[in-house]
């Protein structure tokens, strides 16, 4: 069974006003409005002074249990919502896994499932250590990228994105923050453009995520009343409360309080909430709790993950 060891996240501490990001985007003021008023977004978090390995190193920082077992982690993947997160020839995966003293990791990224990559990346991790054997084995994932260009600061009517960072380790077996299930639904016929969604994916996003978390809860032999939390990926506040609706789950106990204040922080987004949970004292022991998102690449890749923590 796949756990989580433990998990660490990093947020810049300088934030800007979506009207800012908006009208450097050619958004009018009525378009902001609506980010603010309807959707709940505030601010982004930037570092403007930093490239994508600070990123990384904040939240390889914040990350416990990676100091003395460097030798153990057999795969760094680094989960991406975009193909290209850097310029050629630049490589600060690389760098950092020689940083960190894990030059002999094998490296990786994995983008396949858009926003959605971070859980993909978890499954991934939790496979190619089953198929090692050794039970000490870990793997290390990253998630994590820079707002660079256009496509990467705002996805149209939904949601600005931010920077930060998150990162786990992964073992197999463990007594806490076990995987129960995972579930996806690819949706190839629903576009192919990230930066314009089409209207099928908006208007089949609610019930396709709604659908996924139900398949995951019930792939782990449980009913959505003994799920205690879902750890979102932060578009927006009504979108969740359309998918909350559809599901008959409670909005508070979705984890929320980064959206406003942080933006949408792609792949990382479900480790600075899991980081939030854990602070504000959510996850308890045995509770069972949900990782959902959605990415737009190829279509519409919508997944949920089941945990016990």
């Amino acid at each position: 069974m796949t756990a989580l060891v433990s998990v660490g996240s990093f947020l810049p501490a300088k934030q800007v006003p979506i009207e800012e990001r908006a009208a450097r985007l050619g958004l009018t003021p009525m378009q902001a409005k609506v980010f603010r008023r309807y959707h709940k977004q505030s601010e982004v978090r930037v570092d403007p002074e930093g490239g994508l390995a600070d990123l990384l190193r904040g939240a390889l920082a914040d990350l416990d249990g990676l100091r003395g077992n460097e030798q153990r982690v057999r795969y760094v993947l680094h989960a991406r919502s975009f193909p290209v997160v850097t310029p050629y020839p630049l490589d600060p995966l690389r760098d950092l896994c020689l940083e960190y003293g894990l030059g002999h990791a094998l490296r990786f990224a994995v983008g396949q499932h858009a926003c959605a990559s971070g859980l993909l990346s978890i499954d991934a991790a939790g496979r190619l250590l089953a198929a090692d054997g050794d039970p000490e084995a870990l793997a290390l994932v990253l998630a994590g990228e820079k707002t660079f260009t256009a496509e990467t600061r705002l996805s149209a009517e939904t949601a600005f994105f931010g920077e930060g960072a998150g990162a786990c380790l992964v073992r197999t077996g463990g007594d806490r923050d076990k995987v129960l299930a995972y579930a996806v639904d690819l949706r190839g016929e629903l576009g192919t453009e990230v930066a314009q969604l089409g209207p099928d994916y908006q208007s089949e996003y609610t019930g396709s995520l709604a659908e996924t978390i139900r398949a995951a809860v019930r792939r782990a032999g449980l009913r959505m009343d003994q799920i205690g939390l879902i750890l979102p990926h932060s578009v927006n506040t009504i979108a969740w409360q359309r998918v909350c609706r559809r599901l008959d789950f409670p909005l508070d106990r979705v984890v929320l309080d980064n959206v406003a204040g942080s933006g949408h922080v792609f792949c990382a987004d479900h480790f600075i909430n899991y980081r939030t949970a854990l602070t504000r004292g959510l996850l308890r022991p045995g509770e069972r709790y949900v990782m959902a998102a959605a990415g737009a690449s190829a279509g519409g890749a919508f997944a949920a993950m089941v945990f016990e923590h």
